[in-house]
């Protein structure tokens, strides 16, 4: 599935999908550093109460966040956006649902930090509407790589702490059926990241409660 420019609702997958996706990484990335880095300082992908977050420390930051009954909030911004800089302005919250996070989505507006809103409810996707000739909300550049399944194997298997292709396809497909096991991550974890250069036991310990935040153990 690729995503147009500007992004539709329907170049996304199922937001339990793309949960998945980027949950998986979220584990794979975990360490005990990330865990205690402030959340303004943090980089790569990660979960926390929020949701899970995306940021590269220059170009793009997202956020997905949970809201409770099958409903989601995907939220954040890409350098390639022209939502804000749009003339008349866009309102991203036009015709939203009333149980976003309102309060956290507003003051990241008055910030002039947010290019694009969208919302996901009974099984569907959706966003404010845009005007004829806008060029990027920048939905592909910050998502394609979790929407796009072939994008999400290159991300594990390029990563700093790269998954060998076809152990990378098993865990995703793993992730995607919710059915990813302690026992596999660990086995990632012994025969991937065991030369890695100052990885630690705490860094185990980090990844491993980050799979259990997730959910990917079971169904969300």
């Amino acid at each position: 599935m690729e995503i147009e420019r500007p992004g539709r609702p329907e170049d996304l997958p199922a937001a339990e999908l793309l949960w998945a996706r980027w949950a998986l990484t979220a584990v794979l990335e975990a360490s005990e550093k990330g865990e205690n880095t402030p959340f303004v300082h943090r980089s790569g992908a990660w979960i926390d109460d929020e949701g899970l977050h995306l940021d590269d420390s220059g170009c793009t930051w997202w956020t997905l966040a949970p809201m409770g009954g099958g409903r989601y909030a995907l939220y954040g911004e890409d350098e390639s956006s022209a939502v804000k800089w749009h003339k008349p302005a866009i309102d991203m919250l036009a015709q939203a649902p009333d149980w976003l996070p309102f309060e956290r989505l507003r003051d990241l507006l008055e910030g002039w930090e947010l290019g694009c809103v969208y919302w996901y409810e009974d099984g569907a996707w959706a966003r404010a509407p845009y005007p004829q000739g806008l060029d990027d909300d920048g939905l592909d550049c910050g998502m394609s790589r979790y929407a796009v399944r072939a994008e999400a194997v290159d991300l594990l298997v390029n990563a700093d702490r790269g998954v060998p292709r076809e152990r990378a396809l098993r865990l995703l497909e793993a992730a995607e059926a919710y059915r990813v096991t302690a026992s596999e991550i660990e086995a990632v974890l012994d025969d991937v990241y065991a030369d890695a250069d100052a990885y630690t036991a705490g860094d185990r310990a980090a990844v491993l409660r980050a799979l259990e935040r997730t959910g990917l153990s079971g169904p969300r």
